[in-house]
């Protein structure tokens, strides 16, 4: 008798033409973002959509960062710092879908990694506590997160659950930098 999958885990593997496939789009969309950096920064003349936009290209490179963050901050002082929260942080949770793919499409690129090794493990052992870890590693400022994502794609977690745990901790995390931009005004008053 065999034993049962864990909820994490599918039975079915997906094929090698499609992990190549995603793994391909990855690296493109990273190689991308890094070309055109300066016009991924003039996004933030759209408003709220800028921001989102921003947030998905910040969140989206694995090796490379955009200074995400700190354009959220700088929007927190000129928008409503709830709304530049609510867009940066769904914007940066697609972005992580990068992370996601990654470890979907090519579980072995960090099996030899100690950490990436004990977080799989870890949440293969307690799969309803990933949703707060993922939610954990979304709100602290960490690289982390990229390999949280990976984990996640590589055991097979629900995307929907991904997203929904990744979105909670982004907006949050969005929220406190956009409110100390926004509280940032009141230490250099307009003259």
């Amino acid at each position: 008798m065999q034993p049962e999958n864990t909820p994490l885990e599918e039975k079915k593997q997906p094929s090698t033409v499609i992990r190549i496939l995603v793994m391909a789009g990855v690296i493109a969309l990273m190689v991308l973002l890094f070309i055109f950096r300066d016009q991924v920064e003039k996004l933030q003349e759209y408003g709220y959509i800028g921001i989102f936009l921003i947030s998905i290209a910040a969140n989206a490179t694995i090796i490379i960062p955009l200074p995400g963050i700190a354009i959220t901050t700088a929007m927190g002082a000129i928008f409503n710092p709830v709304g530049v929260a609510v867009a940066a942080g769904l914007g940066a949770s697609l972005g992580e879908l990068s992370g996601y793919a990654a470890g979907f499409s090519g579980q072995g690129l960090m099996e030899k990694r100690e950490r990436y090794n004990r977080l799989v493990n870890w949440m293969r052992t307690h799969p309803r506590m990933s949703f707060f870890i993922i939610i954990l590693l979304s709100f602290i400022p960490n690289p982390v997160m990229d390999v949280a994502g990976m984990a996640s794609g590589a055991l097979k977690l629900p995307i929907w659950k991904f997203l929904t745990a990744c979105a909670i901790g982004k907006i949050l995390k969005m929220l406190v930098f956009a409110y100390a931009g926004h509280w940032s005004l009141s230490f250099f008053p307009e003259k």
